[in-house]
């Protein structure tokens, strides 16, 4: 059914990939997917994470050793690593969609890839410094990375279509996730509900399962998945995503025991997330948004009772960055974090982050094609309160309202959001709606 779509999405990929080697001097292109890397003085591996440049030609995400070879006006050749093994099961031979889009080369060592690359000219080689073969060592040019990396940026038919199918794995797993809250369930209760919900496993995410319970929703990385359910789970927060032939979903949601204030403070968060998803249009200043949504949760904290002060004087104070100490959001799709984000131009350059707001991962003007990322949040943190408490705004703060919300931790709702050149499309609202 994706045979069409990503026929085009290679196409897409060959005409960039030729405007990039024009830009960078080159007349061929290597791709590595990546090696199998081994634990220090073990002979276990570590997880393989392939590189992204291989998977955006190729849906393949566990398949060491591969390459892509690409020659302007040539077909794109895939070599694909299929080893004769009896102690791993090797990777299925070729099959799908993808493959008619590729002249696909199997070998079975992976020294005989370079049998399959080009002999002259300039070559440039994309991948980590480990992807080595006889006579093809990565150089990695700047001109060619910053071509691709800028216009990564503006997904493809075939890639939302992607993002589409890693959204519905997500909230499949999300709404298991809360039945398994609701039920009382631990951390890593909630998180085994989350994988078997997904059909993921750990290895399968896109990153590392957020699950945070009670207090546990303060931390913004929160890392740890608590065997044992607290005496009272007041409130969790969960961000947790999917991946679907190598593109990410990343989704969070904070629910909680129906307590009064707490469920005020996660609907204003709700409402004005929803709203600074709604402008996620072509034009907008991805700065603007981050500044704006400081303005918008510095008003729920008033309004909730938390602090009496200005919304514009909390955020020109900075005690909005107390309760909102992290970036709106970021890009999204074959990275979690997808490169690019600060970009002036595909000729490289820098848009620096606004004054004060070291954290946020995009500063880059929207426009149609891009997918990002609207997650604001409203925390807890005792480290920052600290600091709050000790300094001159500490009189505007309701101590005692604080010390109550200390025990849920914090609110945090990410929706994944699709620029186009019409209304925006929410890509996670339209798949939690159709769970329904």
């Amino acid at each position: 059914m994706h045979t069409t779509a990503y026929q085009n999405h290679i196409a897409t990929l060959c005409a960039r990939m030729d405007r990039a080697l024009e830009r960078s001097g080159h007349d061929h292109a290597l791709i590595a997917a990546g090696v199998q890397k081994m634990q220090f003085l073990d002979d276990m591996p570590y997880p393989f994470a392939v590189n992204p440049h291989f998977k955006a030609w190729a849906p393949l995400t566990q398949h060491p050793d591969c390459w892509i070879a690409y020659t302007p006006g040539a077909m794109p050749v895939l070599v694909y690593m299929q080893p004769d093994d009896y102690w791993h099961l090797p990777p299925a031979p070729p099959s799908g969609y993808w493959t008619h889009s590729l002249d696909v080369r199997v070998v079975r060592a992976a020294e005989d890839a370079t049998k399959h690359f080009p002999t002259s000219g300039r070559i440039a080689i994309l991948g980590e410094a480990d992807a080595v073969l006889p006579g093809c060592v990565p150089n990695n040019p700047q001109p060619l990375l910053d071509y691709l990396h800028y216009h990564r940026a503006f997904k493809t038919p075939y890639e939302i279509a992607m993002l589409k199918v890693a959204q519905r794995e997500a909230v499949a797993g999300h709404r298991a996730a809360e039945a398994c809250f609701r039920d009382g369930g631990s951390e890593l209760d909630i998180h085994h509900a989350y994988l078997v919900a997904s059909t993921q496993t750990d290895r399968d995410l896109p990153y590392g399962n957020i699950v945070g319970l009670n207090e546990h929703g303060a931390t913004l990385h929160y890392q740890h998945q608590q065997a044992k359910a607290p005496g009272h789970s007041h409130s969790l927060l969960i961000d947790a995503g999917a991946a679907h032939a190598g593109y990410a979903a990343d989704i969070t949601r904070t629910h909680h025991d129906g307590d009064e204030r707490f469920g005020a403070l996660v609907a204003g968060v709700d409402r004005e997330q929803q709203a600074l998803a709604a402008q996620v249009r072509p034009g907008m200043d991805y700065r603007e948004l981050h500044l704006q949504a400081h303005r918008r949760l510095a008003g729920v904290l008033r309004e909730v009772g938390v602090v009496r002060m200005d919304a514009g004087a909390m955020v020109e104070t900075g005690v909005s960055s107390v309760f909102f100490p992290h970036g709106l959001g970021h890009q999204l799709g074959l990275q979690v974090h997808d490169i690019g984000g600060f970009m002036a131009s595909d000729a490289g350059g820098t848009l620096p982050k606004p004054e004060g707001h070291p954290y946020l991962r995009m500063t880059r003007t929207l426009e149609a094609g891009m997918v990002v990322t609207i997650e604001p949040g409203l925390y807890f943190i005792d480290l920052l309160l600290a600091q709050l408490k000790a300094g001159p705004h500490a009189q505007a703060v309701d101590w005692a309202v604080v010390e109550h919300l200390r025990g849920f931790g914090g609110v945090r709702i990410e929706d994944d959001v699709h620029c186009t050149d019409a209304a925006p499309e929410n890509l996670t609202r339209e798949a939690f709606a159709a769970a329904h």
